[in-house]
């Protein structure tokens, strides 16, 4: 037996994946479908599914399923596409949206032109220690670790924005082979949970250039997590001050970090895609 789900592909900086309102049309199982859907060839091609659902904590839920099937706890990218997607679609009225998520209750300010939304800004919450397995003896949280990966040694800086990042700065960013050092990074012994990798250089004051390896995706053109995270390495480091143009390849985002509240503020776009059916077994 098949039925059909209407679906959203919209994307964030790049960053994109395909939408589905659950409360119209229920999904058994994300994760088998994510796979399916994520597919480039067979499927509809993105970097995930993103199921936007009722919540008893707040306006709306996000649930996030990355390509390979895992689920991730947390998408900055994905939280302003949902803002678009529920202001456009007309399922709320509001500007100020709260957004039930599995790292917590975040809050999205939308910024519309007429009926459509253009801009939105996310409250990421505060930064915390990323747990790491780091010489036996424990967590060094948020400071820069030393991590060798056949035979070159690099340093990164552990930040969690709700899901973990390993933040490692380069003085080029186009000598680093993403592709090839990232899925040794993700699964690094120092990680149990795998880890999401960027590479960042600053360019010019104010301004970082970054790629990024997605855990359960690899390469994808942007990440919002990632993006606050290496604005917070960045101004750990010294390499920043707290307000950071992150420079993706897929797109820009603007990032704050709030010195009275300690929250980090990610403002940027959220673009739709296209809109489809597809019709799938019941058993999925």
């Amino acid at each position: 037996m098949t039925r059909s789900i209407k679906f959203t592909k919209m994307h964030g900086a790049g960053n994109d994946y395909i939408y589905v309102d659950t409360t119209r049309y229920p999904i058994e199982n994300p994760e088998k479908l994510s796979k399916k859907w994520s597919a480039p060839h067979t499927g509809i091609g993105s970097d995930g599914l993103v199921l936007i659902g009722r919540s008893d904590k707040a306006d709306f839920s996000m649930r996030i399923f990355n390509a390979d099937g895992s689920e991730a706890k947390m998408c900055g990218n994905a939280s302003r596409c949902i803002g678009k997607y529920l202001y456009d679609y007309k399922l709320t009225s509001k500007t100020e949206i709260t957004l039930d998520t599995l790292s917590g209750i975040k809050i999205l300010k939308l910024h519309a032109t007429g009926d459509k939304v253009d801009t939105v800004t996310v409250d990421m919450g505060i930064p915390s220690d990323e747990p790491v397995n780091y010489d036996g003896k424990g967590s060094k949280p948020m400071t820069e670790h030393p991590i060798e990966i056949d035979g070159i040694r690099y340093t990164g800086t552990t930040v969690s924005m709700g899901n973990p990042h390993l933040v490692i700065f380069v003085n080029d960013i186009t000598k680093a082979d993403l592709s090839s050092i990232g899925p040794k990074l993700e699964n690094h012994p120092l990680f149990p949970d795998r880890i999401n990798v960027e590479f960042a250089q600053v360019l010019e004051e104010g301004k970082i250039r970054m790629r990024v390896w997605e855990r359960g995706s690899g390469v994808t053109q942007a990440c919002g997590t990632g993006a606050c995270a290496t604005a917070v390495a960045a101004f750990l480091t010294g390499r920043a001050g707290r307000k950071s143009i992150i420079v993706m390849d897929g797109g820009t985002l603007t990032i704050e970090w709030d010195i009275a509240t300690k929250h980090v503020f990610m403002t940027g776009e959220a673009t739709k895609v296209f809109e489809g059916e597809m019709e799938t077994d019941e058993e999925l």
